[in-house]
């Protein structure tokens, strides 16, 4: 694999990240509430939507920040970086204080960026994997054809 290739598997990946944490907080939400347990499915789908939300501002930060040098970065991204936590605190302890959703289902659901993630890792290291099986067939079927 080049090094050029390698580039573009990494900016594929990180534009199918946010679609993997979509999908692994919809099927979550889905398998919970089918289970019959609505709150806590709820809970989850609010607990995804917003460690998803959190991913895809910081993402967008350090865009932002990776891009604009020296050049002074927007209020809008500089809100973000002093609204993400208090604001993401202040939900969850709305939610805990008045019980309306399960606090352990919005716990559960901040953690689905990190399913996303890892979903994507093995999906690399999977495509790594079959890549470097072919350099070495390759390379045997050089040896053989040389020698």
């Amino acid at each position: 694999m080049t090094e050029a290739n390698a580039t573009m598997d990494l900016v594929q990946a990180e534009a199918r990240l946010p679609r993997w944490m979509f999908a692994l907080g919809g099927a979550g939400t889905l398998g919970i509430m089918l289970s019959s347990h609505l709150r806590f499915g709820a809970g989850f789908a609010v607990g995804s939507g917003l460690g998803i939300l959190n991913y895809l501002w910081l993402h967008h930060i350090v865009e932002v920040l990776v891009n604009a040098g020296r050049v002074r970065p927007p209020k809008t991204a500089l809100a973000k970086v002093f609204v993400r936590y208090p604001l993401m605190f202040a939900g969850v302890y709305l939610f805990y204080r008045s019980g309306w959703l399960p606090f352990t289902s919005i716990l559960a659901g901040f953690f689905v960026p990190v399913g996303g993630v890892l979903i994507e890792s093995v999906l690399l290291l999977r495509d790594g994997w079959k890549d470097c099986v072919e350099y070495d067939r390759l390379e045997g079927t050089r040896l053989k054809e040389k020698g």
